[in-house]
């Protein structure tokens, strides 16, 4: 398949290129030059998850299915179901659990598959400098990127994070990383900044030009890059797949989708699955307090010139969602020049007003809502007491958010809401709302949620406790690419 630029349709390059890239010259975002349509029989007929996430792949990547086939099962093969992402029946709510590989979290989803692609791309292609990844983390993405990385020949990896801007536990995942290839810092400010400060080195010819100087061209692992968003469509039409199989819903019979929404990958992924077929009538888009999205949504306006808030959810806690672009790129009905005009707005005044009927064409096929952190704890607690079932802040501010929307509209169409990480992963705010209890540090909550819930502590949280730090770099603003530029040079001895 050929992709094209957001900013520039006017040439196409070729899949694995774009995993390479990351990101266009142009500053824009990877999308397909047209979208293929998936035979539901197919993947409903599909004997696991490898096989369905593989068949998935082959519509964009250009690679053999077996060859596919054989990178997924070797990607899926640590995760701890054998579903890989199996569905919690809650009612009409169906909890997509995606945070059964190694980081607890789903951007395991994708980025176990994207390390492994882009190896294959290097070879494809007899690309002589190796690939030097850059990622801004609001907390999940970071540890997954590095945990996929870690030794991957050929590859290095610089993850970014915001200082006291994610959990404990997930701030102790990224700094006992281990693997020569891999380096941490935490960044000066929030997640917004750490992520503009990444998009800024790869927009700096200057930068890229010393990086080439140590043998390293540059790519991401953020959603931006073509290579991890499209594994996250995988899980949508698995779901799909999955409640017909159960009897659940006929073959043909539409499905809700609700998805706790940041950088806005995940849900554009479940809005590509709907592209390609699987039958989808609203895309629940749930925000936490930094509801940028609601607003966007429900007016029109997109205004970054607001408070920022850090709340229980983290890893929502983003006012740049960069994903957004490749939606506003389809609403504009692929008008480059017009979303060209809108990034511009976007960088120059940190806002952009949709035109009405682009506006109104998004309302067809979108739902936004958002949940106060009182809202968030009340639905953890909600959903432990009345159906026994344990959930992270992030997947309660989606539960929260879709039942607001059923009571609202009365819509009981069986509805896919994605659970994006493990409880486990930040016990003090999750015991907090189910007990009322405090607790000091995270292993003791760990523990006492263990006890109060009945549900065990995963091996990775645990084995936390004894590893030893190894990564405590700091970059001030305007220092992002010195880190990186270190770590590179010393890999090769001239640092």
């Amino acid at each position: 398949m050929k992709v094209i630029s957001t900013r520039d349709k006017s040439a196409g390059i070729g899949a694995l290129s774009a995993v390479l890239k990351g990101i266009s010259d142009d500053g824009g975002l990877f999308v397909p030059s047209s979208f293929p349509i998936l035979d539901i029989d197919e993947m409903i007929g599909c004997s696991g998850y490898p096989e369905l996430a593989a068949k998935v792949l082959s519509k964009f990547i250009d690679m053999d299915e077996p060859e596919l086939k054989a990178l997924t099962e070797e990607a899926y093969s640590s995760f701890d179901d054998p579903a890989v992402a199996p569905l919690k029946d809650l009612g009409t709510a169906q909890v997509l659990e995606l945070w059964h590989g190694p980081t607890l979290a789903f951007k395991d989803m994708a980025l176990q598959v994207l390390p492994r692609l882009m190896s294959k791309a290097l070879d494809r292609q007899n690309e002589i400098k190796n690939i030097m990844i850059l990622t801004a983390t609001s907390g999940d993405t970071g540890k997954a990127a590095l945990e996929g990385f870690c030794d991957v020949p050929r590859t290095a990896i610089v993850v970014y994070y915001p200082n006291s801007g994610v959990a404990r536990l997930q701030q102790l995942q990224m700094e006992t990383q281990e693997g020569m290839n891999t380096c941490v810092s935490s960044v000066d400010g929030n997640f917004d900044d750490a992520q503009t400060g990444v998009k800024e080195l790869f927009a700096c010819p200057e930068f890229r030009e010393k990086m080439l100087g140590y043998g390293y061209s540059l790519s991401s692992a953020n959603s931006i890059n073509f290579g991890r968003l499209v594994p996250q469509v995988a899980y949508y039409v698995h779901a799909y797949a999955d409640l017909v199989k159960r009897g659940l819903i006929e073959k043909g019979e539409s499905i809700n989708i609700c998805v706790p929404t940041g950088n806005f990958g995940n849900i554009l992924a479940a809005y590509y699955a709907g592209i390609m077929g699987i039958p989808v009538k609203t895309l629940i888009c749930a925000s936490n307090k930094n509801k940028i999205l609601t607003d966007f949504f429900n007016t029109g306006v997109y205004d970054v010139n607001r408070e920022f808030y850090k709340t229980m959810s983290p890893s929502m806690d983003i006012l740049i969602s960069s994903n957004l672009e490749r939606l506003l790129f389809e609403m504009l009905g692929r008008d480059d020049e017009a979303l060209r005009g809108i990034m511009a707005d976007l960088k120059q005044t940190g806002r952009f007003e949709m035109p009405k009927e682009a506006i109104d064409g998004l309302k067809i096929s979108f739902y936004a809502d958002y949940a106060t952190e009182e809202d968030t704890a009340a639905s953890i607690k909600e959903e432990f007491d009345e159906n026994g079932y344990l959930m992270d802040p992030h997947t309660a501010v989606a539960m929260h958010v879709y039942r607001k929307y059923a009571e609202k509209t009365g819509d009981d169409t069986y509805t896919v809401v994605a659970s994006t990480a493990n409880p486990y992963k930040f016990t003090q705010d999750v015991l907090k709302a189910v007990s009322g209890e405090d607790a000091p540090e995270a292993f003791g909550a760990a523990e006492r949620l263990s006890e109060y819930t009945g549900t065990k502590v995963p091996s990775q949280i645990l084995a936390l406790k004894t590893k030893p730090v190894l990564h405590n770099r700091f970059a001030r603003k305007g220092e992002l690419g010195d880190i990186a530029l270190k770590f590179a040079g010393g890999l090769n001895g001239r640092g």
